[in-house]
């Protein structure tokens, strides 16, 4: 079954924007020329997509998120309502500052909490979890789970979402992780 691209009548999408196949844009959206989704994304009511964001495949956008040039959001990613990004680190009205926009990136799989803020110049890691209200002041490893103002690691968290114990092992799915030097990856399977 060919995937279907569905635009409400209300979204403005510019002439030199890419909207992959099988994607869905909800009401009031905005996006720009030069910005790229990819295919079966969701993208939800109120949402501003600026011009050169590239946004991958399976990407679900909640209602009510502005993502500004600079971002960088890959595959399967989930960004909850209401979070902010940013793109320079020291705006004002008066002093353009186009020249110093600071790329963020988004990996694989990472999931935003509702109400968080990404400050500009960082990366969040593969499958990492953002808590909702979080602020990013630094990058963020795969798999970690940040929360707080300034965000904090408080734990690790698996593939499919679930936080990992004590032993570094998924109590949902069983998957089996590893931590050494700080960083977390998952087990290869031997057989």
């Amino acid at each position: 079954m060919e995937s279907i691209t569905k635009i409400h009548e209300s979204a403005d999408i510019a002439s030199g924007a890419i909207i992959g196949k099988g994607t869905s844009v909800w009401q009031n959206c905005i996006i720009q020329d030069g910005a790229v989704v990819g295919e079966k994304c969701s993208i939800g009511a109120n949402v501003f997509i600026e011009n050169g964001v590239q946004i991958g495949n399976g990407v679900k956008i909640k209602n009510n998120i502005a993502i500004y040039s600079g971002a960088e959001i890959e595959d399967d990613v989930f960004l909850g309502p209401n979070c902010v990004f940013t793109n320079v680190i020291n705006p004002r009205a008066f002093i353009s500052r186009k020249h110093e926009f600071r790329k963020t990136i988004i990996k694989k799989g990472a999931t935003i909490g509702a109400n968080s803020t990404i400050i500009c110049g960082h990366v969040i890691g593969k499958y990492a979890m953002v808590g909702a209200g979080t602020v990013v002041t630094r990058d963020v490893d795969d798999y970690n789970l940040v929360v707080g103002n300034p965000g904090r690691v408080v734990g690790y968290v698996c593939l499919c979402g679930c936080k990992l114990n004590e032993n570094y092992k998924c109590v949902a799915c069983g998957i089996q992780y590893r931590k050494e030097k700080e960083k977390i990856t998952m087990e290869e399977k031997t057989e």
